[in-house]
């Protein structure tokens, strides 16, 4: 007798690919693995990001801050120069607005003007109404 999972013919490959239901999923894929027990992975990264976060605002800020013999009686003698505390923000503030302004300046470009006669379109139900459906 012949194996039941043996393919000989296309017929007999349709009919095993009606068995299997297709199935769409819009879960990511921590949700299809999760289990129900614990945190899911996008959870912990969070979590451990945003404290991430919390912290190295608070050391940028005491370093910043902070006199340097408070610092130094506390056993801190090595740390970055206090010039990097304004120049770091300012770096990125100016950084951030050159993108935005340049990103503006790149769409203002590729827009043609107003006036352009690349702007006018035709669409095909106007076109037969103008041309009296000819």
């Amino acid at each position: 007798m012949e194996d039941r999972h043996s393919v000989n013919s296309p017929r007999r490959i349709l009919s095993f690919s009606k068995r299997r239901r297709a199935t769409v999923s819009f879960l990511d894929q921590d949700d299809r693995t999760y289990s129900g027990f614990g945190p899911k992975t996008s959870e912990v990264y969070g979590f451990v990001g945003s404290i991430t976060t919390v912290v190295a605002t608070g050391i940028f800020l005491v370093w910043a801050y902070v006199p340097e013999r408070c610092l130094n009686a506390i056993g801190i003698y090595y740390y970055p120069s206090r010039y990097w505390a304004l120049a770091v923000p300012a770096y990125a503030m100016v950084t951030l607005v050159l993108a935005l302004v340049f990103y503006i300046g790149l769409n203002f470009m590729s827009t043609p003007p107003p006036t352009s006669l690349n702007k006018i379109r035709v669409h095909q139900r106007s076109f037969f109404m103008l041309t009296g459906g000819r």
